[in-house]
């Protein structure tokens, strides 16, 4: 199973498609479904860290990912994207965590999680006015408790955010924060897509996703085991904060995303959201 030299890809005979997704907590209504039916369908499914997967979707090692929202902006005029699906949040989602020991004008370094951009470019969107100058950013592994040892505050993001507490440290649910600003639900990463993707493939995602929903309580359970997560908090963190559509309410979203990326200079052009 190889990746096609061509930049478009066309699933003809025995050539697969190759999907890159993150393995995080919130997309196991999505990963599981889709490894079932990976053989049938021709695809084969590549697992990693949502920047890793953009940056092989960019590379033209993946044909189609699921990307941090801004990587998507970023690659928006040759990627098209996988209608009806993502993970979004409309208020608070707790896996978005600025974590802070000091007020947030007073801090002087902070530390990033460099698994995600997404969540990095809401944090200057959100709070760029209200940090100081000469403000130290540091992208490190995922490990809470080093980033904050190391650092006035810490972006904390998926799996060990949930849940995350730090006596005496404030905590701001970055999701929550851009609700109350916009009143626009939030999307945190997209299905990109290289052109040439035949519709069929949109139907298996489809699938997968509608599987995936239905069986929210026994996924919660499976992930309390791995992760050690309390049941009641992964039930409510799939079943009442994840969003896996994208309908009218994201699409509004990232578009307003999209524009104050833009007016930043996180993104240099607009264009507009195209789908398979």
């Amino acid at each position: 199973m190889g990746v096609s030299p061509h930049p478009f890809f066309f699933l003809e005979g025995n050539s697969f498609l190759l999907l890159g997704i993150h393995d995080f907590i919130n997309s196991q209504p999505l990963l599981g479904p889709l490894m079932k039916r990976a053989s049938e369908a021709g695809l084969e499914i590549k697992t990693g860290s949502p920047a890793q997967l953009a940056e092989q979707l960019s590379d033209g090692k993946l044909d189609m990912a699921m990307i941090p929202a801004i990587e998507y902006l970023k690659q928006a005029d040759h990627l098209r994207l996988l209608p009806n699906v993502s993970i979004s949040s409309r208020g608070k989602v707790g896996t978005v965590l600025l974590v802070s020991k000091v007020p947030l004008n007073t801090i002087h370094s902070l530390a990033l999680d460099n698994r995600s951009r997404t969540s990095v470019a809401l944090l200057h969107i959100l709070y760029s006015k209200v940090f100081p100058a000469g403000l130290k950013l540091s992208r490190l592994e995922p490990d809470a408790e080093k980033m904050l040892s190391q650092h006035d505050a810490a972006l904390i993001i998926g799996d060990q955010a949930l849940g995350f507490s730090k006596e005496g440290a404030s905590i701001y649910d970055l999701s929550e924060e851009w609700f109350k600003q916009t009143e626009k639900t939030f999307v945190h990463a997209v299905i990109a897509v290289r052109e040439g993707i035949k519709e069929g493939i949109v139907q298996t995602l489809m699938d997968a996703k509608q599987e995936g929903l239905q069986n929210l309580d026994r996924i919660a359970q499976t992930q309390e085991k791995i992760t050690g997560h309390p049941l009641f908090l992964l039930q409510d963190y799939l079943k009442n904060k994840i969003r896996y559509d994208f309908g009218q309410e994201e699409m509004e979203g990232l578009m307003h995303f999209q524009s104050l990326c833009h007016e930043a200079g996180l993104v240099s052009k607009k264009f507009p959201l195209r789908f398979v």
